[in-house]
């Protein structure tokens, strides 16, 4: 009797039988009754993944090792086909369809063949924007099992290893070439889809940030971080407008996300100078440095003169250098006293050789000086003005042309006017070697506007640089003179010598050798 009755009750399944019949759903848990109830947990990938979307070799043993719920890209195995759209189902089960095509979502496709899985891939393309319209419409605040479900399917999707062979043979150079001729992302279809999934779940009021930053947490932000590397410039927009969204919403991230940047331009500086991202990275720096409370704190002090003046080492400082002016020029209009510093740590890296990169400069240079007070300006003039004299005498018309037209600037040109009992002896002898002898007509004019200048405000303080240079002209073909007939009276007592030289030579050898061979001789006797 006892037994009949144990009999009757059900038993237990298995965890076998429980992973046959998650097997035999469809697509790794996704079915019509599938819902993935795990414990939340940060979000995060543990399979590597290549740009192109394509998984990572794997060993058989841990693909049959996956559970339901676990985090991470799963493999594509059996029918794959779309669920009900959200308007075909009542509302109180909208929750529950939403997290199947969140998991559904989470299987990747292998990009590398066009034509694999082609209908397969628009199925998935399809239910990703019926997500982003849902996420869009949500009027009630996403709870934690769903935040955990969001950021898992981002994840699985969006963070993947770059491929590095191609990385670390592209060369400097590279950073030059045109817009059409750079990699584009294979799974951009559905990269797309899922950049803008998050970018409007982050921007969402029904995202609470207290919540949500258990999920879009620190190593969620390292690995958005790491994608800025994407060749694909598209990627990289996106990548951008949503670490921005990121770094507004969520306060607690703000240090850390200072920081990991500040990281990466110290690796991009002084170690690879091969990174992808740098303008992205200064154009989200540029508005969070014109966000910066005064005054400014000793931190963004420090990140100004330990990342922002040496990124302009690199030799590919041209791809990123209007994002830099910008975040250079936003520190001195916020504080006048780092004008100075600024200054010479342009000075420090000022180029030797590189025209171009001079002309940049330049041009960095002026915006910097607009915002810099007299105080500052008397502190940095004297070593300033020298490089501003090689520029003026420069070879390169450009160079020497974009360092005159300084003096079109009104504040600069006042600044200059106020010192120029300092200024004008130091830049008086490029200039009249230009109004003289430079090769462009047009450099040859804008210098003798400079010179007019100068006279006009002060004739005395002119003429006397211009006496001073010509005394010095002088001495200088004096001493050319002097240099000239020294080496012609060597040149004869050379030539008139030379048989004599070879004479006393000669027997200088022999006196040696005489010596030599008596030595031993003396050495014996003794």
């Amino acid at each position: 009797m006892i037994k009949q009755i144990l009999g009757r009750i059900p038993r237990k399944p298995s965890k076998s039988s429980q992973n046959e019949a998650y097997n035999d759903v469809g697509v790794n848990g996704i079915g019509p009754n599938s819902i993935n109830s795990s414990k939340p947990s940060n979000s995060g990938s543990g399979n590597s993944r290549t740009s192109n979307g394509a998984l990572a070799p794997q060993s058989s043993k841990s693909n049959q090792s996956k559970k339901p719920g676990q985090v991470g890209p799963l493999l594509f195995s059996g029918a794959y086909e779309a669920l009900p759209s959200f308007r075909d189902v009542p509302t109180a089960e909208k929750q529950g369809l939403f997290i199947k095509k969140l998991n559904m979502c989470c299987v990747v496709f292998d990009f590398n063949d066009p034509w694999k899985n082609v209908k397969e891939k628009d199925v998935k393309r399809q239910t990703l924007l019926e997500l982003v319209d849902y996420i869009s419409s949500v009027s009630s605040k996403f709870n934690e099992v769903t935040m955990h479900e969001i950021t898992k399917m981002v994840a699985t999707n969006l963070f993947r290893t770059f491929p590095s062979p191609s990385h670390e043979k592209k060369a400097l150079e590279s950073y030059d070439q045109d817009e059409e001729d750079q990699m584009l992302e294979p799974a951009w279809s559905h990269l797309q889809v899922v950049y803008e999934f998050l970018l409007r779940f982050v921007a969402s009021p029904e995202t609470d940030a207290k919540l949500a930053k258990r999920y879009i947490d620190q190593a969620f932000v390292l690995k958005l971080l790491d994608l800025f590397d994407s060749e694909d410039q598209r990627e990289r927009e996106y990548l951008k407008t949503i670490l921005h969204r990121v770094y507004g919403k969520f306060m607690v991230h703000r240090p850390f996300i200072r920081k990991a940047i500040n990281n990466i331009f110290f690796w991009f500086i002084f170690d690879t100078q091969k990174h992808n991202g740098i303008a992205e990275m200064l154009e989200i720096l540029g508005s969070i440095i014109n966000g910066f409370a005064l005054p400014l704190k000793e931190e963004h002090k420090l990140f100004l003169v330990r990342a922002l003046i040496p990124l302009h080492k690199p030799k590919c400082v041209s791809m990123y250098h209007q994002q830099l002016s910008y975040c250079i020029t936003q520190f001195v209009e916020k504080d006048a006293k780092l004008s100075d510093t600024v200054i010479r740590g342009l000075l420090k890296y000022w180029p030797i050789t590189n025209s171009s990169k001079e002309v940049m400069f330049l041009g960095e240079l002026e915006e910097v000086l607009e915002a810099t007070q007299p105080s500052e300006f008397q502190r940095c003039m004297v070593p300033l003005f020298r490089q501003i004299g090689h520029c003026l005498s420069s070879s390169h018309f450009q160079v020497a042309e974009r360092a005159l037209f300084l003096w079109n600037n009104d504040h600069i040109r006042t600044l200059i006017t106020q010192n120029r009992q300092v200024i004008l002896p130091i830049i008086f002898p490029a200039m009249e070697e230009n109004a003289r002898s430079h090769w462009n007509q047009a450099v040859r004019s804008l210098t003798l506007n400079v010179r007019k200048i100068f006279s006009d405000i002060d004739q005395e303080l002119f003429d006397e640089c211009l006496a001073t240079f010509q005394e010095d002209e002088t001495k200088e073909k004096e001493t050319q003179k002097k240099r000239e007939s020294t080496w012609k009276r060597l040149e004869a007592v050379a030539s008139s010598k030379s048989l004599n030289n070879e004479a006393g030579l000669v027997s200088r050898f022999a006196s040696i050798a005489i010596s030599t061979s008596q030595k031993p001789q003396a050495t014996s006797g003794s």
